[in-house]
């Protein structure tokens, strides 16, 4: 009896664990896909050029922020998301297709070459606002997000 109750806590505790773990979060990776949901949910799209095995900023954005379960919770409901990554390892090379995507992209909004460069876009794609990394965690980037949103 003592072995099934203790099991049942167990079960009981893994399921609530669970159950307020946010779901991860879908990236886009094709711009055009991205604007058609968030014209459809008339949400912003939030998006990420990074160069995710040699810039050390875009490396600390992504684990510092986008891959935590606060930024999810935010996301979730209120962005659309696209990552556009452009490594330099020859073991990380991306599909053409995927690269050529990534390249119209950065045609589009990055003509600088900024590495990380945030991106928020208005449902219709107007550009709102670009930023890159801020240190402080997903909190003090989600409420920079808020913030840069609210003036628009």
């Amino acid at each position: 009896m003592r072995t099934l109750v203790l099991s049942l806590l167990l079960f009981l505790t893994t399921w609530a664990a669970a159950a307020q773990a946010p779901t991860p979060l879908a990236w886009h990776s094709d711009l055009s896909a991205a604007l058609q949901q968030a014209k459809a949910a008339n949400k912003p799209v939030l998006v990420v050029f990074s160069g995710s095995d040699w810039c050390k900023p875009c490396i600390m954005l992504k684990q510092e922020v986008f891959d935590q379960p606060e930024f999810t919770r935010y996301a979730q409901d209120k962005l659309v998301l696209a990552r556009f990554d452009f490594p330099r390892s020859r073991k990380n090379k991306l599909p053409a297709a995927q690269t050529q995507l990534n390249e119209q992209a950065a045609a589009r909004l990055n003509q600088e070459g900024a590495f990380p460069l945030v991106v928020l876009l208005s449902p219709e794609g107007k550009v709102l606002a670009k930023t890159g990394y801020r240190a402080g965690g997903p909190a003090a980037y989600d409420a920079y997000l808020s913030q840069l949103l609210a003036q628009h």
